[in-house]
């Protein structure tokens, strides 16, 4: 492993300004202190950033990293056809493809400035496949937030309830939670994976099964990630079986509270929000993916104004297609500006807070909301903008982050004070190794 003590003498995004000619020091996995830059102690282990800015890193707050080998699938179908598609591709992965499927993905989004990313796994019946994709998130060094699939209605049209191919009874999910709870906590405290439970819709769990997932979730202090609204199809639904609305369904069988991560959340109301907003509930925004499968713009600025956590996703492969958190970062504060007619709405400041914090209390995550600072996860990106003369000259670097950076400027990125990838390349994992497998 590639631990470090100091990133060197660079532009550091800290309490809200950017500070020149910095020192980071990090110890045991966080970052002790910012400092003018200076001499260091002989055998001090540097990363020298002169000439780079350093933010905290990413955080991806949904995606599903199986879909990683399934690129381009149902490419101009509305959600339900595509949803079928993957949904056949799913039913038959192997452990051995979703291994592949989520090194690469995982590995991409590390490219891209990601430290830790929330991964809503489908239900599966299968603890190989799970297991696989545990063991690729540890093997690329990533923090990870894995939400275990589960529902209990079943229904191959997945408009009242879920693909019943997919499904486990709750009692034997719950125990494999269990099985993987006991193996996160055999690594003691330095461990970067921690576990949730992933919900794939309000259709998908029937009323005895919500009570079930949250009774379980609260008992072990377990975050929940549901999709929900990201087309008509959850109110219509909803409406057509329970006589409520999507939103106030959930309400009504105890299913919002703090610890629940709304995803998408496209056709979320006025009311919806006053709603999740009174339950603590927190936001997922995925714009690359609202876009790619037409399902419209999230009223982003009236979450935020309706006292919601927001933070960005990025989505599965399937529906992006790419891991790549600051293209979304970027289109997602221009979605907003377009459809508001603003360009004022959602600048760096507000973006990098969204990217690195939004919705981290709801997911039992550490805040870097103020940059770097002492205490925090030494989560780290070093961005070199020199590496593509498109980004050049840097006139402001949050302009510079937001509006033109991408994976090409991502040059080094420390996770728990271990660097993972210098030179825009995997330090952990070999990416032609990742190439041979993605193209079998």
């Amino acid at each position: 492993m590639h631990h470090i003590d100091t990133l060197t003498n660079a532009t550091v995004w800290s309490g809200g300004q950017w500070l020149e000619s910095r020192d980071v020091h990090v110890a045991d996995g966080r970052v002790t202190a910012v400092t003018a830059a200076g001499e260091l102690p002989c055998g001090t282990r540097v990363v020298d950033a002169a000439g780079g800015h350093v933010t905290p890193g990413l955080v991806n707050t949904h995606t599903h990293l199986f879909q990683a080998v399934m690129r381009g699938i149902g490419e101009g179908q509305p959600l339900l056809s595509w949803l079928r598609e993957v949904g056949d591709e799913t039913a038959a992965i192997s452990p051995e493809r979703a291994y592949a499927a989520a090194a690469a993905a995982a590995t991409e989004a590390l490219r891209c400035g990601t430290t830790t990313l929330v991964e809503h796994m489908w239900p599966h019946p299968s603890t190989e496949v799970h297991d696989a994709v545990l063991r690729a998130l540890r093997d690329t060094g990533i923090r990870a937030v894995v939400c275990r699939g589960v529902a209990d209605r079943a229904d191959p049209t997945r408009k009242w309830g879920f693909d019943p191919r997919l499904m486990q009874p709750l009692d034997d999910v719950f125990a494999h939670v269990d099985k993987l709870a006991a193996e996160v906590a055999s690594e003691g405290t330095g461990s970067r994976i921690s576990l949730g439970l992933a919900v794939p819709n309000p259709r998908s769990l029937t009323v005895e099964g919500m009570r079930a997932v949250r009774g379980y979730a609260e008992e072990h202090g377990l975050p929940v990630s549901i999709h929900l609204l990201e087309t008509a199809t959850d109110e219509t639904m909803c409406r057509q079986h329970t006589g409520l609305g999507a939103v106030e369904y959930l309400e009504r069988a105890g299913f919002l509270w703090d610890r629940l991560l709304a995803v998408h959340c496209v056709e979320l109301d006025d009311a919806g929000r006053a709603r999740l907003a009174r339950h603590g509930v927190g936001v997922s925004y995925n714009p690359l993916s609202n876009m790619r499968l037409g399902s419209g713009i999230a009223p982003v600025p009236a979450m935020l104004a309706a006292g919601l956590r927001v933070g960005l996703g990025v989505d599965g492969a399937a529906s992006n297609d790419t891991q790549d958190i600051l293209e979304a970062m970027r289109i997602g504060a221009y979605l907003q500006r377009a459809a508001h007619r603003r360009a004022d709405l959602l600048g760096f400041e507000q973006m990098i807070g969204i990217a690195t914090s939004g919705a981290n209390d709801v997911l039992g995550l550490e805040s870097a909301a103020s940059g770097v600072v002492p205490g925090m996860p030494a989560d780290l990106v070093v961005h070199r903008f020199d590496r593509d003369f498109a980004c050049l000259p840097v006139r402001d670097p949050g302009a510079t982050l937001l509006t033109c950076a991408g994976s090409r400027t991502v040059d080094t990125v420390v996770v728990a004070g271990e660097a993972v990838l210098r030179g825009g390349r995997s330090l952990r994992l070999s990416e032609e190794s990742l190439t041979d497998a993605l193209r079998g």
